[in-house]
């Protein structure tokens, strides 16, 4: 408010390893003043951290005339900030905003693919100061923004509204009372599409921001550092090339996609009509979700499992909990050790699906065969969008489609092969870790590698999470596999566990149902894994994520004060737990 004083901000990148933001901050008066410097320190910094200002390049506001060769030589104590540095110090980003390409190539990178992945590797390129091309091939975003994750939880933070509101129970114990609750379907897929659209041409427009060359055409590999726009005759080089092309829904032989009421995720999402009778083929994270929606929508759901038991990916004990609160009380059965050979197409609200079901062992049909139901959504997993990217021009094998990486993400010509030079992969197509996330953090390494800086990825610290009411969240190994890493490595297996259901503010919530379980080292204190089921789980999480990453043991953690009454709260008392304390 008013005219505050004339100040002056400084910010600096990272990229030295140390962020410096400084200004004037002293100067000021008033809170309301400080207040307002303090929001303009924090987007000045992401901005300057975004067009990669190096060490040497100052953003300058109102009367700022610091040297760039000591940028701090003329501020105060008081007036400082320094950010603490990674435990790994960085060399200075190489060359700014300003790019460069002057090696007889068009570009210094091109991205082949424009999903998360992709994306975060063209914005960490430009960071760098190289000349970026991304082959968007029309779908900015790719599947996660168009087709998975973005959409997905527009529809489960609608439904899961639609179940809160209808559960009379849960709304007494708030003094609260409800009557006929009722949802306009148009309008819930309307706000996923919009969702979509919003996300997408944010991501459009950042690209162009900060001056990545976004190609529409597919990209397709024609020779070392040379990549053809589909669909032309025009080729365009660079000295390295990174490939994210994603994935695609995996339909089993047998199964007869309409996409009215046989279909994949890609059409799910769309959510074009509420069948009464839904069965999903495979309960991983996509099919549990969509029966999370399904259900709280009206629909009964079936679930038709391979594997010899529900939820397979999931940590047993989690599992356990999972199959109490998210299966038992719901319109919900289903087959396990059960394959789905057949299924054909009906017409919604004339003619059901028919699905062929046979045993897993046997391979006979059994008894419920055939099932009728009025739609069948496939959630068979996923498998990689390699056919049309070229590979055979470059002699590289595959791996039932997945493009085999070195820890580096560089190509590998076979499984056990060599390297191929100044080429990479990144995301779903090389098979490490199926997550957006993953894929994200898999760009940022390579272009570390490209740029000189040896980097690669720790996947057993990237953090996964099913979006669920209540959510399911997981890092790290689960209790078999941390139980035999104990075995075949000579260590005492410790567990330790807090529980929601003595949470205050989850019993504020009247969400105390699910656990958080802490798997470690007792010898070393490392912590190994962690999973969690209960309301918030991908957001408690990213503590336990973070906290493998930067190795830090269970003893630590024990000491490390949460706020209360809060969730994480759940978490101290596990990291407490592992040690002996006892939380309050």
């Amino acid at each position: 408010r008013g005219n505050p004083p004339a100040s002056s901000v400084v910010c600096l990148s990272r990229s030295d390893g140390i962020g410096l933001v400084a200004g004037d901050i002293g100067r000021a008066t008033h809170w309301d003043t400080m207040l307002a410097k303090s929001v303009a320190l924090a987007v000045l910094l992401p901005l300057a951290s975004a067009f990669a200002f190096s060490p040497s390049t100052i953003l300058r506001t109102h009367q700022s005339s610091l040297s760039a060769s000591s940028p701090t030589s003329s501020l105060s104590a008081a007036s400082r900030l320094s950010l603490r540095a990674p435990r790994r110090a960085a060399a200075p980003l190489a060359g700014g905003p300003s790019m460069m390409a002057d090696h007889g190539f068009d570009y210094d990178v091109i991205i082949v693919g424009c999903g998360v992945g992709g994306h975060g590797a063209a914005l960490h390129a430009r960071g760098q100061g190289l000349k970026t091309a991304i082959f968007t091939g029309g779908d900015v975003g790719g599947t996660c923004v168009n087709r998975g994750c973005v959409p997905s939880k527009a529809l489960l933070a609608a439904a899961g509204r639609v179940r809160e509101m209808g559960d009379a129970e849960h709304l007494k114990g708030f003094g609260i009372t409800v009557d006929n609750v009722k949802y306009d379907r148009e309008a819930v897929a309307a706000h996923a599409e919009q969702l979509v659209s919003n996300v997408a041409k944010n991501l459009g427009n950042s690209l162009g921001a900060l001056g990545v060359v976004a190609i529409e055409e597919a990209g397709e590999l024609v020779g070392p550092n040379t990549v053809k726009r589909v669909g032309t005759d025009k080729t365009v080089t660079a000295k390295d090339i990174i490939l994210a092309p994603g994935s695609i829904p995996f339909v089993p032989p047998g199964i007869e996609i309409d996409g009215k009421t046989v279909f994949t995720s890609d059409d799910s999402l769309k959510l074009e009509w509420i069948p009464d009778w839904v069965a999903i083929i495979g309960s991983g994270y996509i099919g549990l979700e969509f029966s999370d929606v399904y259900t709280a929508l009206g629909s009964e759901v079936t679930f038709i499992e391979a594997m010899d038991t529900m939820m397979p990916t999931f940590d047993p004990e989690i599992r356990r909990v999972a199959d109490r609160v998210l299966i038992a009380p719901r319109k919900i059965d289903g087959y396990t050790s059960v394959f789905a050979t057949e299924v054909t197409p009906g017409i919604p609200g004339e003619k059901p699906v028919k699905i062929k079901l046979i045993d897993a062992k046997t391979k006979e049909e059994i008894p419920d065969s055939p099932l009728y139901v009025d739609a069948a959504l496939v959630c068979t997993g996923r498998i990689p969008n390699t056919k049309t990217l070229g590979l055979e021009n470059m002699g590289i094998e595959t791996v039932r489609g997945f493009v085999q990486v070195d820890e580096k993400m560089q190509v590998l010509d076979k499984e056990g092969g060599t390297a191929i030079p100044n080429l990479y992969c990144i995301g779903d197509a090389n098979g490490k870790m199926m997550l957006a996330h993953a894929a994200s953090a898999q760009g940022i390494s390579a272009i570390e590698n490209i740029v000189g800086r040896e980097h690669k990825v720790n996947h057993n610290n990237i953090p996964a999470a099913c979006f669920t009411h209540p959510e399911i969240a997981m890092v790290g190994l689960t209790e078999e596999q941390a139980k035999a890493k104990a075995a075949a490595e000579g260590f005492t297996f410790g567990k330790s566990g807090g529980s929601f259901r003595a949470n205050s503010k989850a019993l504020a919530e009247l969400e105390g149902t699910g656990i958080a379980k802490v798997l470690f080292n007792k010898d070393s204190g490392e912590v190994l894994g962690v999973h969690i089921i209960g309301i918030h789980a991908s957001d408690l999480i990213q503590e336990c994520a973070n906290a493998m990453a930067a190795g830090t043991t269970v003893q630590e953690l024990s000491m490390v004060v949460h706020t209360h009454p809060t969730l994480c709260e759940v978490l101290d008392e596990a990291f407490k737990g592992a040690v002996g304390m006892s939380a309050h």
